[in-house]
């Protein structure tokens, strides 16, 4: 444990391998914090520790699944022994599965919402009694903004942030009364990260965001201001106003529009087998800061790149059928 005299804060980021949290942890290592680095990807999870000490900070490695509560629990004790107090805790882990509803595979489904809801629970738990027994912290919960508006072909992710962020404003109630404890939802659009192409998918079209799409630095960025300016929510994301207010006033032209525009700019050409990506498992191959996407949602690299679906075989009978 580091001397009082000298010690920095400290922020717990879980999901910290590969986009927001990844440069979230970077960003928070350059500005001076020490970080305690949690996903399920050890090995990647050692590089970005390199990249934070790099920038001067203390870096504390620990491998977890956030839908194992005690698994969650030992993280904070072990962040805990180290450096004796946490500052902050962020959580950007999540998973993502595309496929009509009745395609996805009901454990690929129940685990991609176990992992979204219940390990956002997990973490709150856990950063709620440590906040209450030190005396105060932050915590910044990433949503979505998909956790605002319905999409097609995106059931389980969705049915997860509408949780999550249901679960947040739960939290921000009843924490009013904590000395010190703030809680802030970050709401991203679109982001250039490897989620995409990590996701599980049955569609047989590979993921991508659709424009306009931001850098993982941007959300990084408003994650950290949440630290510095607590509020209720950050909304990341220059057209999610407007989509949010077009969900909510004009349902029915929503819900014409919402097909065709996700299978134009939500789903790429580039074809894919039906696979689980990370959802039962940590690709860790796949993982980095930033994804393989433009503004406007196109490829800028070979589709040689790694891929969770390399390799893949099918996972379900008739998964060689081109479905119409």
């Amino acid at each position: 444990m580091p001397d009082a005299s000298t010690r920095r804060p400290v922020a717990v980021v879980i999901g910290a391998s590969s986009g927001i949290g990844r440069c979230t942890a970077r960003l928070l290592g350059h500005r001076g914090w020490d970080v305690v680095l949690a996903s399920r990807s050890g090995p990647v999870l050692q590089e970005v520790a390199r990249e934070c000490t790099a920038r001067g900070a203390r870096a504390l490695v620990v491998p977890v699944d956030v839908s194992d509560r005690l698994a969650v629990e030992d993280l904070f004790a072990r962040a805990v022994d180290e450096f004796g107090a946490v500052a902050a805790v962020v959580h950007t882990a999540g998973a993502v599965a595309y496929g009509r509803f009745e395609d996805i595979p009901p454990e690929v489904f129940d685990r991609a919402v176990t992992t979204n809801v219940v390990g956002t629970a997990n973490v709150a738990r856990s950063a709620l009694r440590l906040f209450r027994g030190q005396g105060g912290g932050s915590l910044v919960i990433t949503g979505s903004l998909l956790g605002k508006i319905a999409v097609p072909s995106m059931s389980p992710y969705v049915t997860g942030k509408w949780a999550v962020h249901a679960l947040t404003r739960m939290i921000q109630l009843e924490s009013r009364a904590l000395d010190g404890v703030h809680v802030t939802l970050v709401s991203p659009g679109s982001v250039n990260t490897p989620a995409y192409s990590q996701a599980a998918n049955y569609t047989r079209r590979e993921g991508r965001p659709p424009p306009p799409v931001d850098p993982p630095e941007k959300v990084a960025r408003a994650i950290v201001r949440s630290l510095d300016r607590p509020r209720r929510e950050r909304s990341v994301g220059l057209a999610n106003h407007v989509v949010v207010l077009g969900f909510r006033l004009l349902p029915a032209v929503y819900d014409a529009a919402v097909g065709p525009l996700m299978s134009v700019f939500g789903l790429s050409r580039r074809p894919t087998p039906d696979h689980p990506g990370t959802v039962l498992a940590a690709r860790p191959a796949g993982e980095a800061a930033r994804g393989w996407w433009d503004r406007w949602g196109r490829r800028t690299v070979p589709t040689t790149a790694v891929s969770p679906a390399a390799g893949a075989t099918a996972s379900r009978p008739g998964a060689g059928r081109r479905r119409p």
